[in-house]
């Protein structure tokens, strides 16, 4: 019998992004300039540089009500991906006039628009379960809104914006 690989278990990351001060601060602790926030009803945009090996620049939009957060990856072309958005699960809250907070959750779902979708790290979820790193509501969370992006993303021909219109939400970018 095969053994599974190790997981590197570790608590949820967090991040923080100040609409006053244009900084977002990573899960390390990094506070990196913003070029631009906009906050919609339904959710809160960034767009940054960054200074990862592998991309130059990240958009996203945190969109707490379905708990996700949908980044495109502007990658260098050596490191070019085949997919179109980035989902991760998670907590994705207002705590301040203009301060928003990410907790994330583990999961991540990779869209390949009119194809397909993939669900990653389930276990690191369940890792950090165990070490008792999330909680076991925190846990279905992650779970349940996991199902609902990919049966709504799969429901709407392949497609998170197809998905996302139907619920009244138009995600735009740069």
């Amino acid at each position: 019998m095969t053994q599974a690989p190790s997981v590197d278990v570790h608590r949820p990351k967090v991040e923080y992004f100040d609409l006053a001060a244009q900084t977002n601060t990573d899960p390390k602790g990094f506070v990196r300039p913003v070029e631009q926030f906009r906050a919609e009803p339904w959710g809160l945009y960034m767009a940054r540089v960054s200074d990862h090996p592998q991309f130059h620049y990240i958009e996203s939009w945190l969109l707490p009500e379905l708990s996700i957060r949908v980044t495109v990856f502007h990658y260098h072309p050596e490191h070019k991906r085949d997919q179109d958005y980035y989902v991760d699960l998670g907590e994705f809250t207002e705590i301040g006039p203009s301060t928003w907070k990410s907790v994330d959750h583990y999961l991540d779902i990779v869209v390949r628009t009119g194809r397909d979708t993939e669900l990653l790290d389930v276990d690191e979820l369940i890792a950090a379960h165990t070490a008792g790193l999330i909680g076991f509501d925190e846990t279905r969370a992650a779970i349940e809104y996991a199902a609902t992006t990919i049966d709504g993303i799969a429901a709407n021909g392949r497609s998170l914006e197809l998905w996302l219109a139907t619920l009244g939400i138009t995600l735009t970018w740069q």
